[in-house]
């Protein structure tokens, strides 16, 4: 499950370093990206060029009668994404990189609150989340870019707080991945768990369980009453 994520560590500026999101995308700080909002993205054009792109969190199948399913599609597994009818057509053809540089998970606790946890790669290195998208034509002619994040069986760092974790791809994974010509049988080998001695866990502010909220007190430290209830947990 990857149902929240944040690119707010680095700045706009080393987002279009790392990865070919082009001049015309506005980057902004996200600390709690949430289903349903537009994410950064990089897909190719019909000539195989990467470019960026905003896509909306939540796939919604070409085939679909309505966009509303795509509340459903936020997620797809990595194991199963080939044969599922809403994603086989994207895994073929339409695959993805959406740009992070963490996630967020809960660990249920005594109080009435789960405490969150922000989970980045230990170099604090912006990355990329293996993803697929389609386009969703709408019975007044309008159209719809959305995109879905694979997950895999989580990590040993990850899994005391959930059995699944988002595909973080390794850097010279993410061509291979977005090349429509990849072979489909060398893709699985691409969506592999990140290693846990990269993976960095911290507790943080509960201002990140409000998906409405999107400032940075969703990356600070719990305040003393959640810290306390962290460690009696």
């Amino acid at each position: 499950m990857c149902g929240r994520y944040s690119l707010a560590i680095q700045t706009p500026a080393d987002v279009r370093a790392r990865f070919p999101v082009g001049e015309s995308i506005e980057i902004q700080r996200r600390y709690n990206v949430a289903p349903a909002d537009d994410v950064l993205a990089v897909t190719v054009d019909r000539e195989g060029s990467p470019r960026g792109e905003l896509l909306r969190w939540g796939l919604v199948p070409s085939w679909a009668e309505r966009h509303d399913i795509g509340m459903k599609m936020i997620n797809a597994r990595a194991e199963t994404a080939a044969e599922r009818p809403a994603f086989r057509r994207a895994y073929e053809r339409y695959r993805c990189l959406i740009v992070a540089d963490g996630f967020y998970e809960w660990r249920a606790t005594p109080g009435a609150r789960k405490q969150p946890f922000h989970i980045a790669c230990t170099d604090r290195s912006v990355f990329a989340f293996a993803g697929l998208w389609s386009i969703w034509h709408a019975p007044d002619g309008g159209t719809l870019r959305t995109c879905t994040i694979l997950t895999v069986a989580a990590n040993a760092a990850i899994a005391p707080l959930h059995d699944r974790m988002p595909v973080i791809l390794a850097p010279d994974a993410e061509a291979a991945w977005l090349d429509p010509g990849t072979p489909l049988t060398e893709l699985p080998d691409l969506l592999a768990p990140l290693a846990p001695d990269r993976t960095a866990l911290r507790a943080v502010s509960t201002a990140v369980n409000d998906a409405r909220y999107d400032g940075p007190e969703c990356l600070a430290p719990p305040v003393p009453c959640e810290q306390a209830t962290l460690f009696e947990a």
